[in-house]
C-alpha cells in the first residue's frame, strides 16, 4: 500500500487516504486498511488513541469513509491524540470537502442543519429528518456552489462543503436529505446517474486546518482526484 504523507512533525501526521481503502478494519474483513499501513510504518503509534473493542485505531482522531479520498489526520503519541481530539470536540478544526452531486443546486450557498440518526431500514445507513431512529445527533453542513454543469442532458453541481460537525456519513446523508446526493454513492444514491469516467464516489477531503502542539496553525491540502477538474473546469 502506497500512502502519501502530506504533513509530518514529531507529534502529528497527515496523509492522503486513497478511495477504496478503509481507515480501520471491522473485525471481519481481511482487507488491508490505513491502520495496517500505520502499524507497519509507524509501529510506535500502535497503542495511541482509543481502541474500539479489539479493533486497533492507532492515532486515528477522525475518519473518512472507505470511498472518500483526501486528507486524514493522525496523532503520533497520546498527548497529540488528546490535543487534536479536543480541537475536534471544540469545533476548532476546519475541514473542506469537494463533491459532485446530482441535479442543479438552486442556491449558491446554504446551510443544512438537520440532526442525524439511524436508518430504520438499513443498518449501514444513517438518516436525516423524518423517520430517523435512535439518538438524533446535531449535524450542520455548509455548502457553496462552485459550478453547475450538464452531461448528456443530466444536470450536476460541483460543491465546496464545510461540515461544522463530524457525524458518520454526514455529508452523504445531508446531500441525500437535500435531494442532491453525491454522485456514484452506492449506498445513498444507488440508482443515480454516474457521469462518464467517474468510477467511485465523488467526495474528496480537500483540506484540513488545525493547530499543532507548538501552537502554529497548519493547513494541509490534498490534490483533487483527476476526474474533478475534467468535469468542473
Amino acid at each position: 500500500m502506497r500512502i502519501k504523507v502530506l504533513y509530518e512533525d514529531s507529534n502529528i501526521l497527515a496523509i492522503e487516504k486513497p478511495s477504496g481503502i478503509s481507515v480501520h478494519g471491522d473485525g471481519r474483513s481481511k482487507e488491508k486498511t490505513i491502520t495496517d499501513w500505520v502499524i507497519k510504518n509507524y509501529p510506535k503509534m500502535k497503542n495511541v488513541g482509543e481502541p474500539m473493542g479489539e479493533i486497533l485505531r492507532p492515532g486515528i482522531v477522525h475518519r473518512l469513509d472507505r470511498e472518500t479520498s483526501g486528507v486524514l489526520l493522525l496523532a503520533k503519541n497520546q498527548k497529540a491524540f488528546e490535543f487534536l481530539k479536543k480541537q475536534f470536540i471544540d469545533r476548532e478544526i476546519k475541514k473542506i470537502y469537494h463533491a459532485i452531486v446530482s441535479s442543479s443546486v438552486k442556491n449558491d450557498r446554504g446551510i443544512i442543519n438537520k440532526p442525524i440518526g439511524r436508518s430504520p431500514r438499513d443498518f449501514r445507513r444513517y438518516l436525516a429528518g423524518r423517520g430517523a431512529r435512535g439518538e438524533l445527533r446535531e449535524a450542520i453542513t455548509e455548502y457553496k456552489v462552485l459550478k453547475r454543469f450538464e452531461i448528456s442532458k443530466n444536470k450536476f453541481t460541483y460543491l465546496e462543503i464545510k461540515p461544522k460537525t463530524g457525524r458518520t456519513h454526514q455529508i452523504r446523508v445531508h446531500m441525500k436529505f437535500f435531494n442532491h446526493p453525491v454522485v456514484c454513492d452506492s449506498l445513498y444514491n444507488p440508482d443515480g446517474i454516474c457521469p462518464k469516467n467517474i468510477s467511485r464516489m465523488a467526495l474528496h477531503a480537500k483540506s484540513i486546518k488545525f493547530k499543532n502542539l507548538s501552537g502554529k496553525i497548519i493547513k494541509v491540502e490534498s490534490k483533487l482526484p483527476n476526474f474533478f477538474p475534467s468535469y468542473t473546469k
